[in-house]
């Protein structure tokens, strides 16, 4: 089993920033890909960003690129996500996924989930 845990969420004014972070334990050595989703109030859960394993490649949602960054630290088993420029439109629950191929951006492809932190972005 792989257990993701997020952190980092919280609020802020538009235009700020937040680092959010992914924990991952368990049996991380199966694990290739990484990702982070949102769902905000009222919406389906949405692709934001993705990243292999080496981190070479890094997919990202449009409305996100230029001001989001996804990264990993494979030595600790921690994913992230530096959110800047923060619009009250990224307000939302954050979730990492992981799975052992390579990344997508389809939630049905990932086969474990963290439980979310919350990102709420006042205008």
């Amino acid at each position: 089993q792989v257990q993701l845990v997020e952190s980092g969420g919280g609020a802020v004014q538009a235009g700020g920033s937040l680092r959010l972070s992914c924990a991952a334990s368990g049996r991380t050595s199966s694990m290739s890909s990484k990702a982070w989703f949102r769902q905000a109030p009222g919406k389906e859960r949405e692709f934001v960003a993705s990243i292999s394993w080496s981190g070479a490649n890094t997919y990202y949602k449009d409305s996100v690129k230029g001001r989001f960054t996804i990264s990993r630290d494979n030595a600790k088993n921690i994913v992230y996500l530096q959110m800047n420029s923060l619009l009250p439109e990224d307000t939302a629950v954050y979730y990492c996924a992981a799975r052992s191929a390579g990344p997508s951006r389809y939630g049905y492809d990932y086969d474990h989930w963290g439980q979310g932190t919350t990102v709420t972005v006042s205008s």
